[in-house]
């Protein structure tokens, strides 16, 4: 479980049973930080402040819709893995939440618990798999940085 730690997950529901139940088994199962949030405004708040790595979010909401939420998180935290959870599976909005949030994964309620942590599980590797890329080509970006100066150097000095 040592991948699991400092790996942070918000929960985002209109229903605090939903929420509650969510957190709970992310707390047995796992040792994420779980934020949970049954306002979907106050989730956006969160996510300027904290490092995210997983959002899980319901579609239907009164405040924002899910694909909504999930789209300005996305802007909000881009490395993070967004999963919609769904009572009202439809594949039309199944195709957009891919499209306008950038999906990881659509799952629908009520959700079977070991798809639900093995989805979330993955989503916060990817998470974390794009943050070490992400770095990487940092970098690689100052290393290109630095022989570009040195050959500059060079250049002037040989020539």
């Amino acid at each position: 479980m040592s991948s699991e730690l400092n790996a942070t997950v918000v929960i985002v529901d209109d229903e605090e049973m939903v929420v509650g139940s969510i957190q709970s088994f992310l707390e047995l199962e796992t040792d994420y930080r779980v934020l949970p949030f049954t306002s979907p405004q106050a989730a956006l708040e969160c996510l300027a402040e904290e490092s995210v790595h997983t959002i899980v979010a319901d579609f239907m909401m009164p405040e924002l819709d899910g694909v909504t939420f999930l789209t300005q998180a996305r802007s909000i935290v881009p490395m993070a893995t967004r999963i919609l959870l769904t009572g009202y599976a439809d594949k039309q909005n199944a195709i957009r939440a891919i499209n306008d949030a950038g999906l990881y994964q659509y799952l629908e309620k009520p959700w079977d618990n070991e798809a639900l942590i093995l989805s979330i599980r993955n989503a916060v590797e990817r998470s974390r798999l794009f943050e070490e890329l992400a770095g990487r080509v940092a970098e690689l970006e100052l290393a290109n940085k630095e022989l570009t100066g040195f050959k500059e150097r060079w250049m002037q000095a040989f020539m």
